[in-house]
């Protein structure tokens, strides 16, 4: 995960991330004095929503920008700044959560992700997360890769999104017992008129690194305008999300 990410711009405009992560909080089995490692926590969003429910919460994120607000909303909680493939904490924790992430981190790297998610946990520990599944964006992603081809570039998807049955594997490799899986789509409202654009622009990144900021604004514009008629609906722009949960228990 090296894409730099817009901190400010992220916390206003696209709370819909944590807001959906709220409902993947009911997943986890609250025991009393309970302890939960929030991995790729962000702006802290959902930390402070663990805290609440009683946990002890803290936060680890690679992200300095992202952290450096998660420290100025919630000074009361411990925030960690490191890499979700290579880490390790000083206690062993209760459970693992996380919202958003993995589809982040490159296939390869999963395993190493695992093992060190792995090593965190207490045994019995709980590890609840979701993230972009088999499918995820595809209408956005088909359409940027359409403009990239008519300017003779090439697209490369720059994220992993697996099946269930695919990303089973890794975690039965890594020691988890599955206790729960689910692939669905779920269709999301971007915000503002430029809602799609604006999304393009914060989280495709890694396409258009070595692409002349005309050319790329050429492309997101001949994308929007190709969506239009399958994510403008009423008059408010959606993404075609579709997300991959998993509960598992290390045995």
């Amino acid at each position: 995960m090296n894409d730099k990410w817009d901190a400010v711009k992220y916390t206003n405009d696209f709370s819909f991330v944590h807001k959906y992560g709220n409902d993947l909080l009911q997943l986890i089995d609250i025991k009393k004095d309970m302890s939960v490692l929030d991995l790729g926590c962000g702006n802290g969003t959902l930390t402070k929503k663990m805290s609440d429910m009683g946990l002890n919460a803290i936060g680890l994120d690679s992200s300095e920008d992202l952290l450096e607000i998660a420290h100025e909303l919630y000074p009361n909680i411990k925030f960690i700044k490191a890499d979700a493939t290579d880490f390790t904490l000083e206690t062993k924790m209760d459970a693992v959560f996380s919202n958003a992430v993995f589809h982040w981190i490159v296939k390869r790297k999963q395993s190493k992700m695992l093992d060190c998610v792995y090593k965190s946990l207490n045994n019995g520990g709980q590890f609840v997360f979701e993230f972009g599944g088999y499918g995820n964006n595809a209408l956005i992603h088909a359409a940027l890769q359409k403009e990239f081809q008519a300017r003779k570039l090439f697209y490369k998807l720059p994220f992993y999104f697996p099946t269930i049955g695919e990303y089973s594997q890794l975690l039965e490799k890594a020691g988890f017992m599955i206790v729960y899986a689910t692939l669905f789509e779920r269709k999301t409202e971007l915000s503002g008129k430029d809602g799609l654009a604006d999304w393009i622009k914060m989280f495709i990144k890694t396409p258009f690194e070595k692409v002349d900021d005309k050319i790329k604004n050429e492309i997101i514009c001949s994308t929007v305008e190709r969506l239009s008629k399958k994510l403008y609906l009423d008059n408010k722009w959606y993404a075609d999300y579709v997300r991959i949960r998993f509960k598992a228990i290390k045995e």
